[in-house]
């Protein structure tokens, strides 16, 4: 399957959640509501915690034939079988997951602002590369600041899935959409949402009117 089929639509980052089970219904209501991508991101878990969390979301992501990512750790990917991994700036080379995971791994890379970054990470091997933050973030609100207008140029040029991340909403969320972005991920808007499964079909249907 080419990675377009793979990363499209809501892309979910789960929160930082260390109880277990209630990080698994949040996830499950998010898939219900047709998140089509999800990602393991958990910064305040120690590595015994990030191997069951993760191992119970393969399961879960399994169950909905979601694409399941893993933030950062390759190892952790390889580990529980995931479908690929996400790497940032400071989270090794794309040829070192690579080795590590094999072809048949989705290796994503994040690109923040830069274009010329994102060409570089493609033809080093990635299957996908995420520019951001668009818009003020809550959970790094130290984030770079990526503009509209170059995720719209650097469209053509990148022959990847683009996903784009940072404070995005429901609201702002179709303008990225319409510039260029095959996936975009969600973490604020869907977790801290009173409904997440509803949240989720919300982001779902921004994919269908552009």
């Amino acid at each position: 399957m080419s990675p377009l089929s793979k990363i499209n639509g809501l892309y979910a980052v789960t929160p930082d959640e260390s109880d277990t089970a209630i990080l698994i219904r949040k996830v499950r209501r998010a898939l219900q509501g047709g998140a089509r991508v999800l990602q393991y991101r958990n910064k305040s878990a120690d590595a015994a915690l990030q191997l069951h969390q993760a191992s119970a979301l393969r399961d879960l992501t399994r169950e909905f034939n979601t694409t399941f990512i893993v933030n950062d750790d390759a190892a952790l990917a390889s580990q529980v079988d995931a479908d690929g991994v996400h790497l940032g700036g400071e989270d090794g080379s794309v040829g070192a997951a690579r080795a590590m995971l094999g072809e048949a791994k989705l290796i994503g890379v994040s690109c923040y602002n830069r274009a010329p970054l994102a060409l570089a990470a493609v033809q080093q091997g990635a299957d996908y590369v995420a520019f951001g933050a668009f818009f003020p973030s809550s959970v790094k609100p130290e984030a770079v600041k990526a503009e509209v207008s170059m995720l719209r140029g650097a469209r053509p040029e990148i022959h990847v899935p683009i996903v784009a991340i940072g404070g995005i909403t429901q609201q702002n969320g179709a303008m990225l959409i319409e510039a260029g972005a095959n996936s975009l991920a969600v973490i604020s808007a869907l977790w801290d949402a009173p409904d997440i499964e509803q949240a989720a079909k919300e982001f779902s249907t921004l994919f269908s009117r552009t």
